[in-house]
């Protein structure tokens, strides 16, 4: 390795330019061979650098997403039912909704593949550089619970706020207490203009009488109905498509 080299990695490291250090003497290889001119060999490293950078920047929002898992409508059978809505859930990836600060309602009985669909349109979000929460709705409930209690709600609430999307997942599972609707209605009130996603196995329309109080329902979920894109989901149980293959006859106990 010659002195210029050795310089030229040790500049590398100091600024923190992994990305070129790691394409670095596969590059040097190319210009040897004459295929990559000064101009181009600079721009090739600084392409090298920024394609690292993106890729952990991606992989730092897919952690903070929280995701389930890593579901993709790549990874998605539209093909399990015909009833499911294809073309209005792909026409929503292109994600022109988020960008309008508007939201999504995916409802429907269970095992349809709300959740999926959730998180994979959160994915699209996070690949297009969106920070995106997801979780459980009786979780989210919980953690502001436990803020009133030791008196961090505002920080609480705060880090629900932030998110460019929150997806809120099995949403109006059960009737809500007095506390819970104030906190619902406190954090759909302060995202005024940030998107969510909410997936239930409850028609909108079901919601009200989970409410307590009849003014907080109605003022709460008027603004985030009429703001949101609602997408019936409905068919048979996406589940068993994705259960382990067994043996088709139980296996006979040896004999005696």
């Amino acid at each position: 390795m010659s002195v210029m080299t050795t310089a030229l990695r040790d500049s590398l490291k100091t600024l923190r330019l992994s990305g070129m250090l790691e394409t670095l003497d596969a590059r040097l290889t190319q210009a040897h061979k004459g295929e990559l001119g000064h101009l181009d060999f600079l721009q090739v490293l600084c392409h090298d650098e920024i394609t690292r950078r993106e890729s952990v920047a991606l992989e730092r929002r897919l952690r903070k997403a929280k995701f389930e898992q890593q579901a993709t409508l790549e990874g998605f059978d539209f093909n399990a039912s015909p009833k499911l809505p294809a073309a209005q859930i792909r026409d929503l990836a292109a994600l022109r909704w988020l960008h309008s600060g508007e939201s999504v309602i995916l409802f429907g009985p269970v095992g349809v593949g709300k959740t999926h669909v959730a998180q994979a349109l959160g994915h699209q979000a996070v690949r297009q550089g969106a920070n995106v929460r997801f979780a459980k709705t009786s979780r989210i409930l919980a953690e502001l619970a436990g803020g009133h209690a030791d008196r961090t709600w505002d920080k609480r609430m705060r880090e629900l706020i932030r998110p460019d999307l929150l997806i809120l997942d099995d949403f109006a599972m059960r009737q809500l207490s007095a506390s819970q609707a104030d906190d619902l209605y406190e954090l759909v009130s302060e995202r005024q203009g940030r998107s969510l996603i909410i997936t239930s196995n409850r028609a909108p329309s079901d919601w009200y009488p989970l409410f307590p109080n009849p003014v907080v329902a109605e003022s709460l979920l008027d603004r985030l109905i009429n703001s949101s894109h609602q997408v019936i989901m409905n068919g048979p149980s996406y589940r068993p498509n994705k259960r382990p293959k067994g043996p088709t006859t139980p296996t006979e106990p040896p004999q005696q």
